[in-house]
């Protein structure tokens, strides 16, 4: 688990819940080793292995974590509007297409 409280497979950037994310949507292992190259496949076994030996745990896990991910999302949609942002950079790019 790192500073934040995210847990990553074996050393790598890629978390837990990626992992289990693509696992979940049907991805098999060497597909989720294809997308995530920085993991080899006796990580990802080892990782599905022990998500389906302790779902509830994992799962309580991936909520704390989803509870987390749409809390930055609020704060940062409170400082900065992203429709505004979108509005700003689509203006920009018509601008630009004219010269």
């Amino acid at each position: 688990m790192d500073h934040a409280g995210v847990q990553r497979v074996n050393g790598t950037r890629v978390s837990l819940d990626s992992v289990i994310f693509a696992f979940n949507e049907g991805s098999t292992p060497e597909e989720i080793a294809q997308q995530y190259t920085t993991l080899n496949l006796a990580d990802i076994y080892a990782v599905i292995s022990y998500y389906l030996q302790n779902q509830a745990e994992v799962s309580e896990y991936l909520e704390r974590r989803k509870m987390q991910r749409a809390e930055v999302k609020k704060e940062v949609e409170s400082q900065f509007d992203p429709q505004g942002i979108r509005d700003r950079l689509l203006a920009r790019k018509r601008s630009g297409s004219t010269d």
